[in-house]
This record gives structure tokens, sequence and C-alpha cells, in this order.
């Protein structure tokens, strides 16, 4: 009799694994569906012509930049006063990716995991949108950042805590893949704009939040003499654009976001605080 107690709960195990899995698969196929239809965004704000006019256009304002007012910044920045820059360099550390990544990699996880149980068909829905919407803001960050954590050390740019003071922007070493040689584009402030961009994208009400979190992250890099301020403005341009291009994909394939008759790309109604403390609930078993 113990013995097939035990049998039994090897076998849901296994097929609770297998449906994990299955579902993780599931997700990951939803975001090679063919788009819906020819994707122009013809009267959107966002077209791919107007994201590569403003790339070009903050190119060339880091190198007028770099020309002008990086040294003389960095300078600035070791004269903020002491108490100014400890809160910074603890503020800083929020820009970082994990702490986007790492907890919503998990919820995807647990979303798969519970995907695996006998839930209804509504329930089932209800999770589908959710992992939509965690899947667009994991990627909106994951992707660019990866871009910078990989460009950043081919174009092989001093911080200026490594060059200053005196401080010198154009101290290079390409391929040195050196973190003290890391320093165009800044990778928090890629994290932060490109989180801006997302959840504001997905819930407009929070953007003046993610906005302020953006900008105040971009200053603590220059505080903390991390980054010189042209390196801030590329980082935060490439997060914008990479997170945009993520939404036209989604949007795209019809993925938590909807394209207007006119191009305009918005947000699908997603589900409700209460309708996923229910989903909850029953996988619970409550």
């Amino acid at each position: 009799m113990t013995g097939d107690t035990g049998t039994d709960a090897g076998h849901a195990i296994v097929a609770r694994l297998r449906g994990t899995f299955e579902n993780i698969i599931a997700g990951l196929a939803l975001l090679r569906r063919t788009p819906r239809a020819a994707f122009a965004l013809r009267g959107g704000m966002f077209t791919l012509s107007v994201l590569t006019a403003g790339a070009v256009i903050v190119l060339a304002a880091a190198i007028w930049q770099m020309f002008l007012f990086d040294a003389a910044m960095a300078a600035g920045a070791r004269l903020v006063p002491r108490w100014i820059g400890f809160l910074f360099h603890t503020i800083t550390d929020f820009g970082k990716s994990g702490w986007f990544l790492w907890p919503i990699g998990i919820v995807l996880i647990a979303m798969a995991v519970i995907g695996a149980l006998a839930l209804t068909r509504v329930n089932r829905l209800v999770l589908a949108a959710l992992a939509a919407r965690l899947m667009f803001i994991f990627l909106a960050i994951g992707i660019p950042g990866l871009f910078v954590t990989i460009v950043k050390r081919l174009i092989g740019r001093a911080r200026p805590s490594l060059t200053g003071p005196p401080f010198d922007p154009f101290s290079y070493s390409p391929f040195s893949w050196n973190p003290a040689f890391a320093s165009i584009p800044s990778g928090h402030a890629t994290t932060a704009f490109a989180a801006a961009i997302a959840i504001g994208a997905l819930w407009p009400k929070t953007r003046w939040i993610m906005w302020s979190y953006a900008i105040v992250i971009a200053v603590s890099r220059v505080i903390v003499s991390a980054h010189y301020p042209s390196d801030v403005l590329v980082g935060a341009a490439v997060g914008m654009l990479g997170a945009l291009l993520v939404r036209n994909y989604f949007a795209a394939r019809g993925l938590a976001f909807a394209v207007a008759s006119g191009g305009e790309i918005h947000a699908m109604p997603g589900p409700s605080f209460a309708r996923v403390k229910r989903v909850v609930r029953a996988a619970a078993g409550k």
C-alpha cells in the first residue's frame, strides 16, 4: 500500500514537472507567433524611422557632450557634499537589472507551475494575460541590457573614476573586456529607462514614478563617478529604443498590446489584482 502511494506521488511529481515544462515552451512559442497583419504603424508616434532618427540625434548629442561637458561635469561631481555622495552611492544600486529580472523570472516560473494544475479555462486565460505582460517587461529590460553589456566592453571607454582628476573623456581601450573600461553606454541608465518605458506602457499611471526613478538613477551614475553624462545619455537612449522595439514586436503579435487603425499602440486591458488573487487561491485549493 505504501509502495503504491509512493509510486503515485512520483507520477504526480513527474506529471507536474512535465506540465510546467510544457507551459514554459508554450509561453516561448507565443513570441514566435506570426504577426497578425502588416505592421507599419503608419500613424504611430514611434515608427522605426522616427526611432532611427532619434538614435542618430542622441549619438550626435553624446559626441557633443564628450567634447564640451563630460570632463567638467565629472570634476563637478567630485565637489558634491559627502552626504549627498553617500546617498547616491546607495541609490545607484537600484539601477541594476537584477531588481527587475530576478523577481519577474521567478514569478514566471511559478506561474508555469501553477498552470500545470487543474485550473478552469478562465483562470488559465488570466495567467496567460499576466504572463504576456511579465514577459514583455522581462524582455524590454533584458534585451537592451544584454546588448549594452556586450557593446560597452567592445567600445572600452574608461570610467571617470579611472582617469581623473584630471579627467580624460577620450581614454579608450577597445575589446579589453575590463570593467574599468566599460563606461559607455551606462548599463544602469539603460535598465532604468527601459523599465520606465516598459512599465509606463502597460500602466500609464505609473509613468511619473518610473520617469522620476530613471532620472535619479541616471544622475546617480555621474555623481558616483561611474559614468560621464554622455554614457548616461547613450544608455538611456538604448534602453528606451530597445523597450519600444520590444513593445512593437509584442503589439504586432497581439501580446499585451494592440494596434489601432491609425497605427497607434495601446496596452490591452489586463487582469485585475482581484482576479489574479482568485487564480492563486484556486491553485492553492482555497
